[in-house]
């Protein structure tokens, strides 16, 4: 009886398992509670560290802000770490349990093993995918005959859909992009995200054998595949076999000597340049398939001809414009630069060998791919992008004598070259004529293509002298800078000034009708007093509140006096008036004379309203142009125009505030380079200097600190919608390229029918 119970639940090999079948529900759920136990004690084990490995930071922090950092990361943990174990596992359960009543490629896009989903992103998420890559692709590689097992015998139970590392549930693919998902709950930063994943790398995902053993026994007990014998790929044999172990030496030694981030890094390349060389038409033996093997080259017979390249490149001329090496050439030059390397291998041991190690391969094509990105990077001046793709040899020996270059963002070679892109980013003709940088930039290419032999100090000497020049640039420009925004930012008051004086006596004014010799006084004489109020002592002063005051009594004046009252109220005005206009006619350089001259206008004017005389027997009335005024006191009172965006300069009607254009002008901080395209169809890199806290205009200046433009928002919003403007990279050269790199090896180009 029990053996016949046994029997039935025996899966027949021969068929394919119905998805919707009972027995099929059952098997899924003992490996749905087999996985939930196991994971939930390891991510248990996960959070239990976390404290103490954010605790042993923050004791070690060099400075109290990055200690309260470590400890509020611990806080942000304890508060929400039920929420993320909860959100992890929940999501790991309703996948298994929805395996089998679905297809899992509709809902899992297959991706190359140990290759997470990557774009140009932000440096705190690129670290975060290249973290997870590094994770998936070591543990699929050392657990692959376990999960071979496992991947099989679910495939079988779902149907025969095919169930592979890149859609199991229990995979480390997908149970990295899981707890990505969960961590979402934390608010800590990308450092202690860091320290999580590596945790979670240690406790859960190291784990998993033991998980895939439970869960295959489990099968097998039920009869799924119990004869199934794991595909493991042999070890390749003579020089292929010679790559792996020379590869496996040293990527230890990089591995050892870079750290654990660092360490990750190269990982994740390798296995990045790993599977790009598995796709088809990829070949990893360097186009060098029809020639003798031998053994692989040594370090040294890589920096001897890497040496004898560099000494060629040395006496090439490096203008384009000398018929030298243009950008063309020299980007074919990059991509067959493996081509040359091996050929001059030959040359020098007589016997060409068939291809290099997995991980000097590795090196020379990063290298390439970096400078592949010099050479197409827009934010580079094309005349730049020539003088320092010619560094890719120097660059290369440097990666492969020390292949921390790529991993450590403070290694010399590192910064020098991001110091020099940063240079040339700002470079143009016209910015320097005295060719001042262009010879800077040309010196230190110089100096490494002819001084590099193996000496990695020569990085540090060469950084040391970039700064230098550097400082001494800033120095001069900062100064220029400063004189400038000086300069703009009187104008700008000035402007504001005439303009609110402007303002206040036209609204004064309105519509009445003011004789010639009294708006002339306000229009031209007291307009400037206001204007040098303003400038002196600002609009909220009690100097410039007596000035409007002045203007209202003044206007008031105007009115004809017919009534005993009206006449006894401008008699008691009319010496305050006096005592004003003489100290503010004054104030704006009138000569004693022509003082006296217009009060003895206005005396005139006075009497005449009040009566005291006929105005049949009173001299013609003045107008302004007669008015005892110096030419140099010019009329501001001519409109009223508000200080805003519309009225300094063209703006492109469909340029609204919530525009993309407008919105991206609001975002940009000073030091932000642009390349402007100016009215007379020149082409220029500025750097803007100053925002205007006034006007909102926008000053931009060049790498000498001289003015190049300045625009209102909107004018700015125009030019980059009409492509006129364009915003630079502000990270550094090698992170940019790195993230390209990151990103074109984790989406290889589809190969053509032609390839």
């Amino acid at each position: 009886m029990n053996e016949a119970s046994d029997s039935s639940k025996i899966v027949n090999l021969n068929q394919r398992m119905d998805p919707s079948s009972e027995r099929v529900g059952e098997l899924l759920a003992t490996v749905r509670t087999i996985a939930n136990r196991l994971l939930q004690q390891w991510v248990g084990n996960v959070f239990e560290h976390v404290d103490d490995a954010l605790f042993d930071l923050a004791e070690k922090a060099e400075n109290n802000a990055a200690q309260m950092h470590y400890f509020d990361g611990m806080r942000d943990v304890r508060k929400r770490r039920a929420t993320v174990e909860r959100s992890f596992l929940s999501t790991i359960g309703r996948e298994l349990g929805e395996l089998a009543s679905r297809r899992p490629s509709a809902t899992h896009s297959p991706a190359p093993t140990g290759v997470v989903e990557l774009s140009l992103v932000a440096d705190n998420e690129l670290e975060e995918s290249l973290a997870i890559t590094s994770m998936i692709g070591k543990n699929e590689s050392r657990m692959s005959r376990d999960l071979f097992a496992v991947n099989h015998r679910l495939s079988v139970i779902c149907g025969g859909h095919k169930i592979d590392d890149s859609n199991n549930p229990v995979a480390p693919a997908i149970l990295s992009q899981a707890f990505r998902t969960a961590l979402h709950e934390l608010s800590a930063d990308m450092r202690v995200k860091l320290i999580i994943y590596k945790l979670f790398d240690r406790y859960v995902l190291s784990a998993l054998e033991e998980l895939y053993q439970a869960i295959n026994a489990e099968l097998i007990r039920a009869g799924v595949l119990p004869q199934l014998r794991p595909h493991v790929a042999r070890q390749p044999s003579g020089t292929a076999a010679a790559s792996s172990s020379v590869n496996g030496e040293r990527q230890g030694v990089a591995s050892e000597e870079s750290g654990d981030i660092p360490g990750d890094l190269l990982q994740t390349l390798h296995a990045l340049f790993s599977a790009r060389r598995g796709n088809p038409g990829e070949s990893g033996d360097g186009g060098a398939g029809n020639y003798s093997s031998g053994p692989l080259p040594s370090v040294n017979e890589l920096l001897g001809a890497l040496s004898v390249l560099q000494n060629q490149i040395a006496t090439t001329d490096a203008q384009p414009s000398a018929g030298g090496l243009s950008g063309a050439n020299l980007s074919h030059e990059v991509t067959a630069l493996k081509e040359q390397l091996l050929r001059q291998i030959g040359a020098l041991r007589g016997a060409r060998p068939g291809q290099v190690a997995s991980i000097d391969e590795d090196t020379i094509d990063l290298v390439g791919m970096l400078f592949e990105f010099i050479l197409e990077d827009r934010n580079l001046p094309p005349e730049m992008q020539v003088l320092l793709a010619r560094l890719q040899i120097p660059y290369l020996k440097a990666a492969i004598i020390d292949r921390k270059l790529f991993a450590h963002r403070q290694h010399p070679a590192r910064r020098l070259l991001d110091g020099l892109a940063e240079q040339a980013k700002g470079w143009s003709d016209e910015s320097d004529r005295d060719r001042r940088l262009h010879e800077k930039v040309k010196s230190i290419v110089e100096q490494l293509l002819h001084e590099f032999d193996d000496d990695m100090g020569i990085f540090d000497r060469l950084l040391a002298d970039l700064q230098q020049f550097q400082e001494l640039s800033m120095k001069r420009a900062d100064l220029a800078e400063l004189r400038v925004a000086e300069s703009t930012r009187g104008r700008e008051k000035l402007e504001y000034a005439r303009r609110r004086a402007a303002r206040e006596i036209v609204e004064r004014i309105g519509t009445n009708e003011l004789p010639p010799l009294i708006h002339g006084v306000l229009a031209r004489a007291w307009a400037n007093h206001m204007v040098l109020l303003l400038l002196r002592h600002g609009d909220d002063s009690t100097e410039f509140k007596v000035a409007l005051h002045f203007v209202n009594e003044f206007i008031a004046s105007s009115r004809p006096a017919q009534t005993p009252e009206a006449r006894q109220a401008l008699r008691q005005m009319l010496p305050g008036i006096e005592r004003a206009l003489r100290h503010g006619l004054a104030n704006v350089a009138f000569q004693e004379p022509d003082i006296e001259r217009l009060l003895g206008q206005l005396h005139t004017y006075y009497r005449q309203q009040l009566g005291e005389i006929n105005p049949s027997a009173a001299p013609p009335a003045e107008d302004e142009s007669t008015l005892p005024i110096p030419d140099s006191i010019q009329p501001l009172v001519q409109a009223a125009p508000d200080f805003d965006d519309d009225n300094l300069g063209f703006a492109s009607p469909d340029i609204t505030t919530d525009s993309p254009e407008y919105r991206q002008v609001e975002a940009l901080q000073s030091g932000t380079w642009l390349e402007l395209s100016l009215a007379d169809d020149s082409c220029t890199r500025a750097k803007l200097s100053w925002i205007s806290p006034m006007t909102g205009r926008y000053l931009f200046v060049n790498r000498r600190g001289l003015k190049v433009a300045d625009y209102a928002p909107r004018e700015l919003a125009t030019l980059l919608k009409q492509g006129k403007a364009r915003v630079l990279a502000a990270n550094a050269l090698f992170e940019r390229a790195m993230s390209a790199i990151v990103d074109r090896l984790s989406h290889p180009s589809p190969v053509t029918e032609e390839e």
